[in-house]
């Protein structure tokens, strides 16, 4: 399946504002960067660096005045998601280095407070994926799924609580519950085909037999169609934008995802 997903943001600022913009997809084992255009106005120089997420950073300077950025991606993804229920609980002593950082709690996700509500929820499911996925299936079911709220960022116990959330709040309850487990999840922002209404989306990874696997409690059933921007411990890790100095929202921000067909020069794969 190919995706052309895009982003404009706009911005007015009253003096120099540095700026850390996570919006330009890589490429990697789940999807195919085949061509992007990056442009900001007015033009500036962009520094681009790599996280120890393995996330592409754009640093920049934006000037006084209008400010404006606009990404856009052709991407090749699976036309399936990849599920694999029965994949075994992988042991912490066989997991791999990396994937020791989404083991512990963090910012957004306090899943040292959540150990006792994950047991009732897997109870009887078979350690590894079945657990990922019935935690899925309970988050969907308990909270209810807002398209605006409170853009501060809660705990996921917080969110339990409350009952709703935002794509965000539900993947950090996820999470969270996971990593009480001791099954290791992590937060990915990107773009969903179809999403109603469309704006960036987050959804999240677990760890088990022995590779990463996605899951969105936001939705009834798992669908294709995703292009991540970025991976982190929580929201705190990969916000899409980060502006330094006087505080300034955004005067508009516009996502867009369409299906196409293959890209001039690319072959079917």
């Amino acid at each position: 399946m190919w995706l052309r997903v895009g982003c404009t943001l706009e911005m007015s600022f009253q003096v120099e504002s540095p700026m850390l913009l996570l919006l330009r997809p890589r490429s990697d084992a789940h999807q195919w960067v085949a061509q992007d255009r990056y442009a900001v106005f007015p033009g500036m120089p962009i520094i681009e660096y790599t996280d120890m997420y393995g996330n592409l950073w754009q640093r920049l300077t934006a000037p006084p005045g209008h400010f404006k950025v606009e990404v856009r991606s052709d991407v090749q993804v699976p036309a399936t998601l990849e599920q694999a229920p029965g994949a075994p609980f992988v042991l912490i002593q066989d997991l791999p280095d990396q994937a020791l950082m989404y083991l512990t709690p963090s910012r957004y996700c306090d899943s040292d407070r959540l150990g006792r509500l994950a047991g009732e929820i897997v109870a009887g499911c078979i350690p590894g994926y079945d657990q990922v996925e019935a935690i899925t299936r309970w988050t969907h079911e308990h909270l209810g799924y807002l398209t605006d709220s409170d853009p501060a960022p809660i705990s996921a116990l917080e969110a339990i609580e409350r009952r709703n959330g935002v794509c965000r709040d539900f993947s950090h309850v996820g999470i969270a519950l996971c990593r009480s487990l001791s099954i290791p999840a992590r937060y990915v922002v990107g773009y969903l085909n179809q999403l109603e209404p469309m704006d960036l989306h987050a959804w999240f990874e677990a760890f088990v037999g022995g590779q990463w696997y996605s899951f969105d409690p936001t939705r009834a059933r798992p669908d294709a169609g995703r292009v991540r921007l970025g991976y982190g411990r929580d929201a705190a890790d990969v916000p899409v934008f980060n502006q330094f100095g006087p505080l300034v929202l955004p005067s508009r921000m516009e996502v867009s995802v369409e299906q196409i067909t293959v890209p001039i020069g690319e072959t079917p794969s």
